[in-house]
């Protein structure tokens, strides 16, 4: 079994920022890419941001030069850093681990941008 916790969300203005955590533990094995996805209410579930095993990065358009990806490998966890947020931004945030084992998701963490 794996378990992934993410904590972070919340209720931020435009302009603000959040750091969103998630953190993995149980079978882990071979840890290779890790990400964040987002959707939106009425929306398909859309990456955000990958970092691969080797620290590779890739960003949706939407965020690129916003939201910084980073990992701790020996925490096993993954990190989205999100800067000048806009209301557009709005979603519920997952992360995603891809192992030798399998893919598997959070529960998924709100964040809401609003004045």
């Amino acid at each position: 079994q794996v378990q992934l916790v993410e904590s972070g969300g919340g209720l931020v203005q435009p302009g603000g920022s959040l750091r969103l955590s998630c953190a993995a533990s149980g079978r882990l094995f071979s840890i290779s890419d890790m990400g964040w996805y987002r959707q939106a209410p009425g929306k398909e579930r859309e990456l955000v941001a990958a970092i691969r095993s080797g620290g590779s990065t890739n960003y949706a358009d939407s965020v690129k030069g916003r939201f910084t990806i980073s990992r701790d490998n020996a925490k096993n966890t993954v990190y989205l850093q999100m800067n000048s947020l806009k209301p557009e931004d709005t979603a519920i945030y997952y992360c995603k681990l891809v192992t030798r084992l399998g893919v598997y998701w959070g529960q998924g963490t709100q964040v809401t941008v609003s004045s």
